[in-house]
C-alpha cells in the first residue's frame, strides 16, 4: 500500500517547479495516487483523461484516445476490472479538502440516490430495479428498469455557485434497504469527520439534507443517538399527530398515545404553529415559514417495523414539521404547492434555527446540478460495464475528478467559447468552464503515474478454442413488500 508521504516523493520535483498556490491540488493528486492499490498508473491517467477531454465523456474507451492516457485501450478496461481503490481512504481524502462550516453553523451535507439504468445488460451482475423519472411512456411518468442505484454524498455551502464537495458514491447492493444504506453513510460520515478533525465536541451537529424518497421517521429513530441533524423533504400527503392532552387526575387505563391530527394537505387539520416568520428573498419574493414542534407519525408493523417485538409498543419519534410558502419561483412561475420539511436532531428548534433550515435546504438542489454535470460531462452513466465492482471504481474516479475541478477552480484560465457569456466579476467559474482549462493547468501539476512499459502482443486465442457463453443474470427483485411508509 502506498502512502501520501511516499507518493509525494515521486512528485516532489514536479511540485517544487510549480507555483506554491497549486500545492493543495498537487497534494490531493499525490494522495489519490496512493489510494490506488492495483493498476494505479492506468486508473490515475484515466482520471486525468476524464478531466482533460474536450466535450462530454461518451464511453470509457474513448478516453484511451486522449493524450493524458498513455496506454492502450485494453489496459483501461483491465484497470477498471482488476484495479483496487481504498474507499475509506478516498472518503477521508475528499473530506480533507471539503469546505469548513461558518462560525456557529453546522456542516451541511446532501444525500440522494441517482440511478444508472442498464436494461439491456443481460450479463451484468448485481442489478436491481431502479426508478427512472419521466420514462413511463407518452405521459412522461416514472418507470422501473434494471440497473444500479448509487447514493452520492456531497457537502454543500452557502453562495451563488452550484459547486459541491464530493464525499462518497455508495452503490445500493441487492438485498440492502435504502434506509439502512443511508444510516450507514451518515454514521460513517460522522466517524470520518471526527477522525479527520472536522467535528469536535461542542460543535454544532452536522446537518444532512435528503429528498422525499427517504423515510423521515425511520431515519430519525435510527440516528437518534448520533450527533447529527436530518432535514427531509415530505410529501404533501403526510399526516402527523401531536402529543395527547395530559391525563386528568384519577383517569384509568393506558391512555392515548396520539393527540390531534396534523395534515400537510388539509389546512383545516392544522393547529397554530409554534414558530411563524416571514422574510424577503430576491429569488422567491416573500417567504413565509411555519414550524410545528413535537409532531410524530402513527407507525405500523411494516417495513423496518415488521420485526418489532409484538409485546412492545412501537416508538414515538418526534420531530419538527416546517412549511415553506413562497410568492414565486426563480423563473417567475407561481408555485403549485408548498414545500414541507421534517427536522430532527439534538438542537432546540427556535426561530434562528428555522431561518437557517429553510435557507439551507435550498442549497440541497446544488446536488442536482452535480448529478447532471457528472452524468453529462464526466460520464457517470456512460460506463456500460458488465461488472458492478468495475462500475463502482468508475464512480470513485468521477468523485475524485470533480474534487480536482473544485480545487482547480481559482487557478484555471477562463477559456470560454466565443458564444459563452463573460462571468460577472467575483463569480467563480462553473465546473464546465474549469474543465475547459484543466488541460493547460495539468501541465503545471505533473503526474505521479509512471511511464508505460513497452509490451509485445500476446499469443492470442489458442487454436481450436471456442467462446464460452456467459450466464445471463436477471435483475434482483424484492420478494417482500417494500416499505412504502403506509402510515396515517
Amino acid at each position: 500500500m502506498f502512502t501520501i508521504a511516499a507518493v509525494r516523493e515521486v512528485v516532489e520535483d514536479l511540485g517544487a517547479a510549480g507555483p506554491s498556490h497549486l500545492r493543495p491540488l498537487i497534494d490531493f493528486r499525490a494522495g489519490l495516487y496512493g489510494l490506488l492499490w492495483r493498476r494505479a498508473d492506468a486508473l490515475f491517467e484515466l482520471t486525468d483523461a476524464m478531466l482533460c477531454a474536450q466535450g462530454p465523456v461518451r464511453s470509457p474507451v474513448e478516453l484511451s484516445m486522449e493524450p493524458e492516457f498513455r496506454r492502450g485501450h485494453g489496459s483501461l478496461y483491465a484497470a477498471l476490472d482488476q484495479g483496487r481503490i481504498e474507499e475509506a481512504g478516498l472518503r477521508r481524502l475528499l473530506l480533507g479538502v471539503s469546505a469548513a462550516a461558518r462560525p456557529g453553523e453546522p456542516l451541511m451535507f446532501a444525500l440522494d440516490v441517482t440511478p444508472h439504468a442498464r436494461p439491456d445488460a443481460e450479463y451484468a451482475d448485481e442489478r436491481v430495479m431502479v426508478q427512472i423519472r419521466g420514462k413511463g411512456g407518452g405521459k412522461g411518468g416514472d418507470k422501473f428498469l434494471p440497473g444500479w442505484p448509487y447514493s452520492p454524498l456531497v457537502g454543500v455551502q452557502w453562495g451563488a455557485s452550484s459547486w459541491v464537495d464530493p464525499i462518497q458514491a455508495r452503490r445500493i447492493r441487492p438485498g440492502e434497504e435504502h434506509t439502512d444504506v443511508t444510516v450507514e453513510q451518515i454514521t460513517g460520515l460522522l466517524a470520518a469527520l471526527r477522525t479527520g478533525g472536522k467535528l469536535a465536541d461542542g460543535d454544532v451537529a452536522p446537518l444532512v439534507m435528503l429528498d422525499a424518497g427517504n423515510y423521515a421517521t425511520d431515519l430519525s429513530h435510527a440516528l437518534a443517538q448520533q450527533h447529527v441533524q436530518v432535514l427531509v423533504r415530505l410529501r404533501a400527503t403526510r399526516v402527523f399527530y401531536a402529543d395527547p392532552d395530559p391525563r386528568r387526575p384519577g383517569e384509568m387505563g393506558a391512555g392515548e398515545r396520539h393527540g390531534r391530527e396534523f395534515s400537510c394537505s388539509d389546512p383545516a387539520k392544522r393547529h397554530r404553529p409554534d414558530i411563524e416568520m416571514a422574510a424577503d428573498s430576491p429569488r422567491y419574493g416573500t417567504v413565509t415559514v411555519r414550524a410545528w414542534k413535537g409532531l410524530h407519525q402513527k407507525l405500523t408493523r411494516i417495513g423496518r417495523w415488521a420485526g418489532h417485538p409484538a409485546d412492545k409498543r412501537l416508538p414515538i419519534v418526534r420531530g419538527t414539521v416546517l412549511q415553506i410558502v413562497v410568492d414565486r419561483l426563480p423563473d417567475g412561475r407561481k408555485p403549485t404547492k408548498d414545500l414541507w420539511l421534517w427536522h430532527a436532531g439534538p438542537a432546540e428548534v427556535d426561530a434562528n434555527l428555522v431561518d437557517l433550515l429553510w435557507k439551507a435546504y435550498l442549497r440541497r438542489f446544488d446536488q442536482e446540478h452535480f448529478h447532471r454535470f457528472a452524468k453529462v460531462y464526466l460520464g457517470m452513466a456512460r460506463a456500460h460495464l458488465d461488472s458492478a465492482q468495475a462500475t463502482d471504481r468508475w464512480m470513485h474516479l468521477i468523485m475524485a475528478a470533480y474534487a480536482q475541478l473544485r480545487l482547480a477552480s481559482p487557478h484555471v484560465d477562463d477559456l470560454r467559447r466565443p458564444w459563452h457569456p463573460r462571468p460577472a466579476p467575483g463569480t467563480p467559474l462553473t465546473p464546465y468552464r474549469v474543465r475547459l482549462g484543466f488541460r493547460r493547468l495539468r501541465a503545471k501539476l505533473g503526474t505521479p503515474a509512471g511511464s508505460p512499459k513497452p509490451t509485445r502482443p500476446g499469443p492470442g486465442r489458442p487454436r481450436g478454442s471456442k467462446n464460452q457463453p456467459k450466464p445471463r443474470r436477471p435483475p434482483h427483485r424484492k420478494t417482500a413488500p417494500a416499505n412504502n411508509e403506509h402510515r396515517e
